[in-house]
């Protein structure tokens, strides 16, 4: 039998066993395993949402409240500094900050 305590799932007759993703590797079908020791990392965290309770995945122009962005709505990222320069990927791999148009900064 299982408890939730915070955001950790511990064994009620064991306090000291705790359920983590093994490896602490965030991959599809990973392994769940009960380990002795909570340590406070996210690999050992969890959240129960109860199915009646649930709004399921947001769709298209919904806000997705997790991340605070709108599903498929295209937007950019912009710099707080003084020339308000725009967050781009280049070579599909490294992020640069451009001047938005072309324009000097």
């Amino acid at each position: 039998m299982w408890e939730l305590n915070g955001n950790y799932i511990n064994a009620v007759d064991h306090k000291n066993k705790y359920l983590n993703v093994q490896g602490k590797t965030d991959s599809e079908g990973r392994h769940i395993q009960a380990n002795e020791n909570k340590n406070g990392q996210i690999h050992q965290q969890w959240d129960v949402i109860y199915v009646d309770q649930w709004k399921g995945e947001p769709t298209k122009g919904q806000l997705n409240e997790e991340f605070g962005l709108y599903v498929e709505r295209p937007f950019h990222v912009i710099s707080a500094m003084n020339s308000h320069r725009y967050l781009e990927v280049i070579n599909n791999r490294n992020m640069v900050i451009k001047t938005r148009n072309n324009q000097k900064g």
